[in-house]
């Protein structure tokens, strides 16, 4: 899966986490491996620009999104096998995410990662338009990030318990067959 990232903002933003949230919604979301996006962080007025031209409101929002492709998660049972494809463009707002997640009560980095999903979602053919589309776009997307961060959190227990692991073994003397360490 190939995500780009270019930050036009003038915010410095955690971009790893942007990609690592949009790659597992992604594949949460069962789309080709091989897709690709393409997120853009802006600033205000770039932002007020694009949601005047494209969707005819004035000022500027969190997150835009133009999908490329017509897709739809895990494809049609008669469709032929789903091949790789352009999802579209995800463009982020980081200075109007910062207030949004100062009157949220928690961290940029939280909003940002909020925001990549919900375009994902939309780049995929979610909407909220409807109360019950609404239902069903956040709620996927509630789920979504919360899993993602438990992804974390089971990754960070790995390495420690790896780093628990090493350190034990190196104290006692043991090493494993076929470690650089081994005698043998």
């Amino acid at each position: 899966m190939s995500i780009e990232i270019a930050n036009e903002s003038g915010m410095d933003v955690a971009e790893p986490d942007l990609v690592s949230v949009a790659r597992f919604a992604i594949g949460k979301m069962d789309v080709h491996p091989a897709a690709e996006l393409s997120m853009v962080l802006v600033d205000l007025d770039t932002m007020a620009d694009l949601h005047m031209r494209w969707m005819d409101l004035p000022g500027p929002t969190d997150v835009m999104s133009f999908p490329m492709d017509e897709l739809e998660p895990g494809g049609r049972p008669d469709g032929a096998e789903p091949g790789p494809s352009m999802l579209g463009d995800i463009v982020l707002c980081p200075e109007f995410a910062a207030a949004q997640a100062t009157k949220a009560g928690h961290s940029l980095d939280h909003e940002l990662a909020l925001l990549t999903v919900h375009g994902v979602l939309h780049l995929l053919g979610y909407d909220h338009a409807e109360p019950e589309e609404e239902k069903v776009m956040f709620g996927l997307q509630n789920r979504l990030l919360a899993e993602w961060y438990e992804s974390l959190r089971e990754a960070a227990r790995r390495a420690e318990q790896a780093e628990r692991d090493r350190r034990l073994l190196g104290k006692t003397g043991f090493t494993a067959p076929g470690d650089p360490l081994d005698p043998a």
